[in-house]
């Protein structure tokens, strides 16, 4: 039996986030003598207390802040419900794929003209994320597919399928003591400054944070840091830098992902015609 409706916890969590029952009734459009009966109405229903009110304060009990965490994961989990079953049902949605600039090793094109040629291909969108909230783009469902790096983005809770994979380089300035060499080993790279930043690729050194490739390239060519990058991202290096295989790094991977959740055959579709794509056209991958 559920005990309390979708719009009774839409008004407990306006108060609880509030903390004000004037503001939480503007917030939510109602009188403020309704939004205090549907509250009191709650808390008789649940036989818990989960505010503590006097004239000038209002706080949350234990068992309001219990309510507050996980009622917001179950309005969430509605709204995404419902935004789910609208999407199944809309046969004329586009799909959205999410990937950061550049960061597609060149295979985007050959990817959506094989989805093209399917006859149930739907319009792709494409959208840009920043440096490392791709993997939101596809929890929270802004994004039906996404392209991301392996081992930098988080999978968990996506499915994946390795269309790339590739080996890393370090990016120096050409005055470096290592820009003379025609590679170079991880060991070679310890004691340099590396940068620091989330989603960015050996993000996690003592030097300067950096929201991008671009601004880490930048950086290097001020001789503040290094950088180890998959090969992908830097096709072409700016003047006054040198890039150097790193021979014995683990290779990168480039991988659709989309929620594993997500069983719609649109995803599956683009899913079949991107690996059909690196199979046909993209012979000189390593997946």
């Amino acid at each position: 039996m559920i005990e309390l409706e979708t719009r009774e916890l839409e008004y407990f969590i306006a108060v609880a986030d509030e903390l004000h029952f004037g503001r939480a009734a503007v917030r939510l459009s109602i009188a403020q003598p309704a939004l205090s009966k549907a509250i009191r109405r709650i808390e008789t229903r649940l036989g818990v207390q989960l505010f503590i009110r006097s004239s000038r304060h209002v706080a949350l009990t234990p068992a309001g802040k219990a309510l507050q965490e996980h009622g917001r994961h179950a309005l969430n989990a509605v709204s995404v419900a419902v935004r789910e079953a609208r999407r199944a049902g809309d046969v004329q949605a586009h799909l959205r794929l999410v990937l950061k600039p550049g960061g597609d090793a060149g295979l985007l094109s050959g990817i959506l003209a094989e989805y093209a040629r399917l006859p149930d291909a739907r319009r792709v969108d494409i959208l840009f994320s920043g440096p490392a909230d791709r993997t939101d783009f596809l929890r929270d469902g802004r994004a039906d597919v996404g392209l991301l790096y392996i081992p930098f983005d988080d999978l968990d809770g996506l499915a994946h399928e390795t269309l790339h994979a590739e080996d890393r380089v370090v990016i120096v300035p050409s005055g470096h003591r290592l820009a003379g060499r025609t590679s170079v080993l991880m060991s070679d790279l310890q004691g340099e400054t590396l940068p620091r930043g989330k989603g960015i690729p050996e993000g996690d050194g003592t030097g300067p944070e950096v929201a991008d490739v671009t601004q880490m390239l930048q950086m290097i060519a001020v001789s503040r840091m290094i950088g180890v990058l998959p090969r992908s991202l830097v096709q072409a290096v700016p003047a006054g830098l040198v890039c150097l295989p790193v021979t014995d790094a683990p290779p990168s991977r480039l991988v659709l992902a989309w929620n594993e959740q997500d069983r719609r055959p649109v995803v599956a579709s683009f899913v079949a015609a991107a690996l059909n794509a690196r199979r046909g056209g993209n012979s000189g991958l390593r997946g």
